[in-house]
């Protein structure tokens, strides 16, 4: 037998299993559940109704709003597993980018708040401490699961807790990032009891790209392991030991050979103990393997192998779709969409700007950290596969890896998320800034993201991008002017970052002005005072400033660059002006106020006619994104209404 299972498992039945509290209702199951603590004594036929309950839940949500949806499906299985073999209430359990945490959340006490979740108010998509003590950190960003379970298991041990256990569940598609090979470094050092369930379900968002992605394909598919393991292995342990050095010869040979046709080569050699792959839809097998991984000394990786979408075909059929679909109805087991009116967004703009730029420039390459779907680039990666990057969830690298690029002459444009770009800021300094490369940063979900919540807000990259020397910082304010303002940007000899937010883009009516380094573009005059708008705020402001009339006649200037400010626009606002609000959807402190604030300090302005409306300092909850500006006084009727204070103050 192997070493593997020599270890042994405790009994997963021990006691009569007993029956649920009923519950009237469409799932009495989750319905019955104050705590995870119940699950531990369910019989198996019991655990299958809980995990159909929870695909039912789902896909009612799904009905309503848009929610994560694949990959929760792909970890009901998984979740109740864990449940019924730890106690997390006093265990340890962080969920990678925790938007897989939906089924965690319906077994462990919240299934009555449920159908609120990712609304105003409602329960967060993602971990949430406030919320549960099941709930010890708001996982947003992809990777940090092996670290901080490596630092939670070192604290118990040094506060005298070492019967607590630590349990990290991550994906395929966030295992590549660099920060989870620096946890498993250090992990194999220390040498402290831990569990790492590597949740292999072969995709990110998008398919997974690099070559750690087809390592774990050889474990899962190498017709060695699922055809020769067993029989190669009780040969192996029939071997007898004797003498010295044989003896240290074939046990080194008998477990690199076990290693090799197992799999996880690479984690031995890490001293972390490989098992698996599993089938993580077997409930009762996964049970049975966390129980033993949970009585293993030093850390463990536990690969188990899930389908993302499973149970509902069309999920499974095509898991990027429904990774975030819209809202839709179930019709006999298809997925109707539900219709949506608008604008097209700023991601669309934006994305077909890169293509005219790539079609027609091949230098031009776009670099996306495993955000493909999210970006809205397949059309891209079909047309240009040369010139289209995707590195993974490795933010890091990209930045570092688009420098190198840039280097030899390439355009490189970086494409991602404000909120993940904050990953790689030692390289925007060191491997770009520094560097003086123009690199071009396009930043999607710039500002308030609506449902996703904090960790995915992009409220700072106004102020960590701007406080690099020789980078440019700009944002469009409506659909035609994204085009010419990237033309702009990969036209410059240095770092240019552009930010646009996760919202429809406005036309404004208005065919943009020849856009020139540091330069404002005045979009309506007026004489008794001005807003400055900074990027898609600039609709807000305009709407203010039609709500105005009659009372105000308040000038409106789109700012395009919070770096470097138009400081001839400073003057002349501050000097002609009654007042100034300067208007961003970005955190208040080091934003665009503050930079026309310090032009205006540098240019000896009196500043006292300067108001500046932003996001305060505080993170900003989840919900819809017109909700959360109302709610932060950056709506248009709340912009007007500043005015009038500041105008009704300044003439006394």
């Amino acid at each position: 037998m192997s070493s593997y299972l020599c270890l042994g498992a405790k009994s997963l039945n021990a006691s009569t299993p007993r029956q649920p509290k009923q519950t009237v209702g469409p799932h009495p199951i989750l319905a019955s559940l104050d705590s995870a603590e119940p699950l531990k004594s369910f019989s198996p036929s019991q655990l299958e109704s809980a995990a159909a309950e929870i695909r039912d839940v789902l896909c009612n949500l799904l009905s309503t709003r848009t929610a994560h949806f694949a990959s929760n499906l792909g970890v009901v299985e998984l979740c109740l597993a864990l449940h019924c073999e730890f106690d997390f209430r006093y265990d340890r359990l962080i969920w990678d980018t925790g938007h897989q945490i939906y089924p965690h959340k319906l077994v462990t006490g919240r299934y009555h708040e449920f159908p609120g979740i990712r609304t105003s108010g409602g329960l967060m998509g993602y971990p949430n401490p406030h919320e549960s003590p099941y709930d010890l950190f708001m996982t947003g960003h992809a990777g940090s699961s092996v670290s901080t379970a490596v630092g939670l298991r070192s604290g118990d041990v040094l506060s005298g807790e070492s019967d607590r256990r630590t349990v990290a569940v991550i994906g395929d598609g966030a295992f590549p990032s660099g920060i989870v090979f620096e946890a498993m470094n250090n992990a194999g050092e220390l040498q402290d009891d831990l569990t790492i369930v590597l949740n292999d379900n072969k995709m990110s968002i998008c398919p997974r790209v690099g070559s750690v992605a087809s390592y774990l394909d050889r474990l899962r598919d190498n017709p060695f392991y699922t055809g020769l393991k067993s029989e190669v292995i009780r040969l192996l342990d029939r071997v007898p030991m004797f003498g010295d050095p044989t003896e240290r010869f074939l046990a080194q040979t008998k477990e690199a050979l076990k290693a090799g046709f197992l799999g996880g080569m690479l984690f031995e050699e890490l001293n972390i103990r490989y098992i698996g792959p599993i089938d993580g839809h077997d409930i009762s097998l996964v049970r049975k393997y966390l129980a033993m991984t949970r009585e293993m000394k030093g850390p463990v990786l536990l690969h188990v192998v899930t389908e993302k979408g499973h149970g509902y075909k069309p999920a499974a059929d095509d898991p990027v779709f429904f990774h975030t679909p819209p809202a839709f109805q179930d019709n006999d087991g298809q997925a109707i969409p539900q219709k949506s009116e608008g604008l097209p967004p700023y991601t669309q703009h934006a994305r077909e700007a890169i293509r005219k730029h790539m079609a027609s420039d091949k230098r031009v390459t776009v670099i996306t950290a495993a955000m493909c779907q999210g970006n809205k680039l397949e059309p891209i990666r079909e047309q240009f596969p040369e010139q289209f990057f995707d590195v993974g969830i490795c933010e890091s690298h990209a930045v570092a890896f688009a420098a190198g690029q840039c280097k030899t002459g390439s355009r490189p444009i970086v494409d991602i998320y404000s909120t993940f770009l904050q990953r790689s800021f030692d390289q925007i300094f060191q491997e770009v800034a520094l560097q003086d490369l123009p690199v071009v940063f396009m930043l999607d979900r710039a500002g308030l993201t609506g449902p996703d919540g904090p960790t995915h807000h992009g409220l700072f990259d106004i102020s960590y991008m701007r406080v690099f020397p020789n980078m440019i910082c700009m944002a469009p304010a409506y659909a035609a002017e994204v085009e010419p303002m990237l033309d702009f940007a990969l036209k410059q000899d240095h770092p240019c970052s552009m930010r646009y937010p996760k919202a429809s883009a406005s036309d404004a009516n208005h065919q943009p002005s020849e856009i020139e380094l540091g330069k404002s573009e005045t979009i309506r005059h007026g004489t008794d005072g001005t807003i400055v708008a900074f990027g898609a705020m600039l609709e807000n402001a305009i709407a203010a400033a039609e709500l105005l009339e009659g009372e105000l006649d308040v000038s409106v200037i789109n700012a395009r660059f919070a770096k470097p400010m138009d400081s001839e626009m400073v003057r002349e606002t501050l000097t002609r002006d009654k007042f100034v609000l300067t208007v961003e959807e970005g955190t208040i402190l080091g934003g665009f106020g503050s930079a026309f604030l310090e032009s205006a300090v540098a240019q000896k302005l009196d500043t006292r006619a300067v108001r500046t409306i932003a996001l305060p300092d505080k993170f900003i909850e989840h919900g819809n994104r017109n909700e959360l500006l109302h709610q932060n006084g950056l709506s248009a009727e709340q912009i007007a209404d500043a005015c009038r204070e500041f105008a009704a103050c300044s003439s006394n």
